[in-house]
């Protein structure tokens, strides 16, 4: 988080033996990673890219392919949020657009010409994943282009140096790119945010529709409602990306960071297991690298 003390180990360190990086019980040509004391082994996943990574310290304890350039699919909701989160106060208020309206995927049902407050838009955003809402949020930055161009922008401050992004809900788009470590990198600076904090802890929520009605929106983070200690985190699919999340929990003094890429539809017993093996093996195995902090303003 941005009080701590910059620790930071060169890319290339990181890149140089190999594209697959793992952590103890996992024996790979060219890569060393040993135990300082006894750890669990390291749970099978099926993702191409993860991350485990220690929040507190930056540390990353168990990796694979961590800058591969993936499709985020919603995980880059993150970004978007991280962008405008600055800009944005909670009462601010924006219309709905017809742009938004019909777009694909999740909707949290945005009307054209209805006023939402900025805090109603984060909240479906990260709650549900809405991508109307996204979209709207990208009209209050000045419209999606600029958007796009504030969250590339941020991207480059928080030297997510994987990371291109094309629109702000994350629905498929060519070039549109983020590793592992970046979505771990970035949830990391977002977790030093109480309102980034905030949205992403909310279990369900009123959502306003047209003539003075609402609804419950409820949340898309199956682990924030069975994980204990879960703080929260945010998923994301499509057919290019196939599954994506980044979350953290906090235990025992610890927080940890999981993030995976291009995994199975149903990842959640994978990141439950890299969760529960990140509190077991922090503090016992080598580090592999670090999350960088963002650049100094």
């Amino acid at each position: 988080m941005r009080s701590l003390p910059q620790r930071v180990m060169a890319r290339a360190s990181l890149l140089a033996a190999t594209s697959l990086v793992v952590s103890v019980g996992v024996l790979v040509p060219q890569v060393t990673a040993q135990a300082v004391s006894y750890a669990p082994p390291l749970p099978p996943t099926t993702a191409t890219a993860f991350v485990v990574a220690d929040a507190t310290t930056g540390r990353i304890l168990a990796a694979r392919d961590m800058h591969g350039r993936l499709a985020p699919a919603s995980t880059l909701k993150v970004l978007t949020a991280l962008t405008a989160l600055p800009h944005l106060a909670g009462s601010d208020t924006v219309k709905g657009t017809w742009a938004a309206a019909g777009v694909d995927g999740t909707k949290v049902g945005i009307n054209p010409g209805q006023t939402y407050t900025a805090k109603q838009l984060f909240t479906a955003m990260m709650v549900m994943s809405a991508n109307d809402a996204a979209m709207t949020i990208g009209s209050a930055l000045g419209g999606v282009p600029k958007a796009v161009s504030e969250m590339n922008a941020m991207a480059a401050h928080l030297r997510a140096y994987d990371t291109v992004a094309h629109t702000t809900n994350g629905l498929d788009a060519p070039g549109q790119t983020s590793s592992a470590y970046d979505l771990a990198m970035m949830f990391r600076d977002g977790l030093a945010s109480s309102r980034f904090r905030y949205y992403i802890s909310q279990r369900s929520a009123a959502f306003p529709l047209a003539q003075g009605k609402s609804y419950t929106i409820y949340t898309h983070d199956r682990l924030l409602t069975s994980y204990p200690g879960m703080i929260g985190g945010k998923n994301g699919y499509t057919i290019a990306a196939n599954g994506s999340f980044v979350g953290a929990a906090q235990r025992g003094g610890h927080t940890i960071i999981v993030a995976v890429m291009r995994d199975v539809p149903d990842f959640w017993p994978e990141v439950q297991s890299l969760l529960d093996w990140g509190f077991a093996a922090d503090g016992h195995v080598k580090t592999l690298g670090y999350l960088l902090l963002p650049r100094r303003s």
